[in-house]
This record gives structure tokens, sequence and C-alpha cells, in this order.
């Protein structure tokens, strides 16, 4: 036997060679109705992209002193969305990140032109059902507390899902378990990024 032959190869030697995550250079902005998933969802995506994960609605909480909830109470609708738009703004011209939007946050078409301007947006897509179960017995949603749940959601959908759909890409979530829909989001993301992302899927 030739002793000086090459040893064989070992199993650390012939594993694939790992590749970085293409560079996210810009804030990829979750959007889409309570029970969505953008904050599951955003969370896990951006573990996988080493991103910061940034929920606006606690931003906003943060910047007045209580919850969107109390909020909505003292000082109405109106006064919260004027609020959200400059949280959003300020969060927008930060550093990239993976950004869960409020849901009527993409609805202002101020913010809208931001994001789409310096942004990824991604509808987080999810039907009546899904989302009357998300939602049900949460009474932190201010939207929910007046009149039946499922009946403002259905109206909700009917207003708010056609701008929606101006976001760059829309992912359905459904039943799946939030790794699934990671993977599609990630998936869906290749374009926008220059490279795959396959190989960060769950």
């Amino acid at each position: 036997m030739d002793d000086t032959a090459t040893p064989s190869a070992t199993a650390e030697d012939r594993a694939p060679e790992i590749k970085p995550a293409p560079h996210v250079d810009r804030t990829i902005v979750l959007v889409g109705l309570m029970g969505a998933g953008k904050s599951c969802i955003g969370r896990r995506l951006a573990q996988k992209l080493d991103l910061p994960f940034v929920d606006a609605d606690t931003e906003i909480e943060q910047a007045a002193g209580c919850t969107v909830a109390e909020f909505f109470t003292k000082y109405g609708e109106p006064a919260f969305r004027e609020g959200e738009r400059r949280v959003m703004s300020r969060l927008l011209a930060g550093p990239p990140a993976v950004l869960a939007a409020g849901g009527g946050a993409f609805m202002d078409a101020e913010t809208r032109a931001l994001i789409r301007d310096g942004a990824i947006s991604i509808w987080l897509r999810a039907d009546l059902d899904t989302l009357t179960a998300r939602t049900r017995g949460r009474g932190h949603r201010p939207l929910l507390n007046n009149g039946d749940p499922r009946d403002v959601l259905a109206k909700l959908i009917e207003t708010r899902y056609p701008v929606y759909a101006e976001a760059d890409i829309a992912v359905d979530t459904g039943n799946d378990s939030p790794n699934v829909t990671c993977g599609r989001v990630l998936k869906a993301l290749e374009p926008f990024v220059g490279g795959p992302l396959t190989d960060l899927s769950p």
C-alpha cells in the first residue's frame, strides 16, 4: 500500500460550501390584516435573513406610552393613523429590517409611497375563516371590539385587499405551519434580493 496516497476526504471535507445569503439592502415590510401572521412570520424571516425584526405597533406603543387599544379609546382612530404615519416614516428611514406593519398602515397613501420607493412589501394574504379563527377572543384588537368580529373582518377584506394587492409580493398564509409560510416568503423574495434563498428555508 502506498502510504503517500492522499487520504480519503472526511465528511466535513465533502460538505457543500455554504454560501452567504444575498445582501438585503432594503427593509422588508409585511402587510396584511390582523391575524395574517405578520409578527410570527416576520420574526422567523428576520432570523433567516440576519436582520432585526421591528413591530410597528410596538414602536407606536413605546412612542405613545400606552397600548394601541388605549390610544384608540383616548384619541380615536384619526389620531392613531397620524402617529402611525410618523412612526412608519421613521422606521422606513432607518437601516434594513423586517418590519411588521399595522393592518391599516399600508392603506395610507403617503406611507404606501414610502414603502414602494424604499422597501420591499409583502402581503400575507389570509381568508376570512383563517383570520376569524386567529383573532378570536383577542380584546387588544380595537377594530374588532365594535360589532361582530367576523363581520368587521369581512368588511376590512373588502376595503383593504384591493390596496394590499399593490404590494410587491403576495404570499398566502392559512393552515400551514409558520415555518412553511416563511419558506414561501423566502422563495418569493429571491428575485428582489438577487440570489437564491432556498437554502435558508426551514
